[in-house]
């Protein structure tokens, strides 16, 4: 895509492209981490009979707070949350540019630590928060002493933590996030987009809250609850943090079919997340499979494996899109990402990765 001379965009944005993982249609698609088992038939009706009732009532503005969202989200995340410090908006994406909106722009400075997610440097050029990337160690891990360090020298009133991290898989340990807390000066968000899936004993960033005011854990209905479709993001953080984000959110920005769709699918939380387990135990086959093939495999604790090296990963990639398989060119060079699929899914990736790259 090329942006006309003619067109007054702004010219930092004029060479840029859209946002977004390639969308071919292919028998077996692995490669924007979403969730292979679909709501169930119960789940599915309530929620359409919780959409058609809103439908009737379109005419009317929806509730500017989501109060009975937030409510029901505050119950699901628990931790002594309440609704007033919970926030949902449309998708984990519009949360973070809300955050930047209210705590980043003009003058100020939001920090990460690279591979991670490629969005956030787009929503700090959005919103003209000046963006640094520090750099994690060869196994993904952040480098507890050299990012101290860094936001330093460097001040963030932003940290971005992504735990699992987006594309690697890798968790934070409670001691390291406690370092970085102590060590900023802003606020510190950790992304938990994938929290749902992470290995047992691995910590959450729920349990620091009450300690440190200026944590925010941001989490996503997309992956574990199966509800990519719905855009429904959501965070918890202090209830003044919340405040000051309702502050930047534009007027009703959260429809009344998204919140009855929400709220219909925390009705069968437990029917949404009983997949969750059975995804675990597969990215943990995966995972050994490919290690057995040879291949560098990042620990995960998402729903998802980060595998390399490649000499030139793209033909292989473009061999295995051949082959009805499309995963993701991400992370890394010479790295990529599959998500974890159906046990079919992921018998047929195995299958054309092995026509593929024999090993």
């Amino acid at each position: 895509m090329t942006i006309p001379s003619w067109v007054p965009i702004r010219e930092e944005l004029r060479d840029e492209q859209p946002y977004g993982a390639p969308q071919i249609d292919v028998p077996v698609r692995l490669n924007t981490n979403e969730n292979p088992y679909g709501p169930s038939a119960e789940a599915a009706a309530d929620i359409a009979a919780a959409v058609q009732a809103a439908a009737l009532e379109l005419n009317r503005y929806p509730d500017r707070e989501a109060w009975a969202l937030r409510e029901g989200l505050a119950a699901y995340l628990g931790h002594g949350l309440t609704a007033d410090r919970v926030w949902a908006a449309n998708g984990s994406n519009e949360i973070m540019q809300q955050l930047l909106q209210a705590f980043g722009g003009p003058g100020r400075t939001a920090l990460s630590f690279a591979p991670t997610y490629s969005m956030y440097p787009e929503y700090a050029r959005n919103t003209h928060t000046r963006w640094v990337a520090g750099r994690r160690r060869e196994d993904f891990a952040i480098d507890i002493p050299a990012a101290v360090a860094l936001m330093e020298a460097e001040r963030p009133d932003v940290v971005f933590l992504t735990s699992p991290n987006n594309p690697t898989g890798t968790a934070l340990a409670a001691g390291e996030l406690r370092a970085v807390l102590d060590a900023a000066r802003g606020i510190v968000v950790v992304d938990e987009a994938y929290a749902e899936f992470r290995r047992a004993g691995t910590p959450t960033a729920l349990e620091l809250l009450a300690d440190h005011p200026r944590l925010v854990v941001t989490r996503t209905m997309s992956k574990a609850f199966a509800l990519a479709g719905g855009r429904l993001g959501y965070l918890a953080a202090d209830a003044a943090i919340v405040d000051a984000l309702r502050i930047v959110r534009l007027p009703y920005h959260l429809s009344a079919v998204t919140q009855a769709t929400a709220l219909g699918a925390l009705r069968h939380t437990g029917q949404l997340l009983a997949q969750v387990d059975a995804l675990r135990t597969t990215r943990d086959e995966t995972a050994a499979w490919l290690a057995e093939r040879g291949y560098d495999v990042a620990a995960s604790d998402a729903n998802f494996v980060l595998f390399g090296h490649f000499a030139d990963r793209h033909a292989v990639w473009e061999g295995l899109v051949d082959r009805g398989v499309l995963i993701r060119e991400v992370g890394p060079p010479g790295w990529m990402r599959v998500s974890i699929g159906t046990p079919d899914e992921m018998q047929a990736f195995r299958d054309a990765l092995q026509e593929v790259d024999p090993r």
